[in-house]
């Protein structure tokens, strides 16, 4: 069920239950964060104007989707906080699986879609995976019937890219483009670099990732190189709402 976690950002419970269940999240800029009153139109950095195509600075940001078919909608989610498809800005992907992109198929958005340049050709075909991987055998399967819808304006991301005001991650391991979105304003969208279970922070499980060495060097590099968040937004399990720099450096130094 959609839970408010701070005046501008939402939780979008999607999926059915744990392990199946997904997190989506919405990120309105045209809320101050501390006071929860709508402000003027701020200037959010770099536009999606100036990127190319379609939207403008871009306020209310969608990151993920989740499932095609949910326990309860992507639409009823974002209903509930207030909101309708017609008002997404930009729509952030931290990945390539079903369980974070497969919303979109039940929504219409006019804005820009971004996805880690690497997933893109994944998706597209232009990166080989390997048969004997059984993430790469699944994406083999997933790409061809599951496919982006045709009609977005899907644009690639890359390390260190400014969208809005997010700063984009390249963190693979859990999938060779997966992308960690960190909002100027303290909030961190680490897709499923992380999950959380029990209260704690914990990595994917092998068998949902392609490398898990590297995905555990994923972390100890955002750990290292990203700027003070306290929301961490996970894409399973519960977000934290303080302290989310501190609880990632400690899952980093564990690992």
């Amino acid at each position: 069920m959609m839970r408010r976690l701070r005046a501008d950002v939402w939780l979008l419970e999607l999926g059915w239950a744990a392990p199946l269940g997904s997190n989506a999240y919405l990120i309105d800029d045209g809320i101050d964060p501390e006071t929860g009153e709508r402000s003027e139109r701020m200037d959010s950095g770099t536009s999606d104007n100036e990127r190319g195509g379609g939207g403008d600075e871009g306020e209310v940001t969608l990151i993920d989707t989740g499932l095609r078919y949910s326990r309860r909608s992507l639409r009823e989610e974002l209903a509930a906080a207030g909101y309708e498809p017609a008002d997404i800005d930009r729509v952030l992907l931290t990945h390539y699986d079903l369980d974070h992109t497969g919303g979109l198929d039940t929504i219409s958005v006019d804005c820009p879609v971004y996805l880690g340049e690497r997933d893109i050709a994944l998706l597209e075909g232009e990166r080989p995976l390997p048969l004997a991987h059984h993430k790469g055998l699944f994406h083999r399967f997933a790409r061809r019937f599951f496919p982006l819808p045709a009609d977005i304006d899907l644009r690639s991301v890359s390390d260190g890219e400014r969208i809005g005001r997010f700063t984009a991650y390249h963190t693979p391991g859990h999938n060779p483009g997966h992308m960690v979105y960190i909002h100027d304003a303290g909030a961190a969208f680490l897709g499923d670099l992380v999950w959380e279970n029990d209260g704690e922070l914990t990595t994917p499980f092998w068998g949902d990732s392609y490398d898990m060495r590297r995905l555990r060097e994923s972390v100890k590099k955002l750990a290292r190189d990203s700027s003070s968040f306290d929301l961490i937004c996970t894409g399973h399990g519960a977000p934290f709402t303080e302290d989310g720099h501190d609880k990632l450096q400690e899952l980093a130094d564990q690992l």
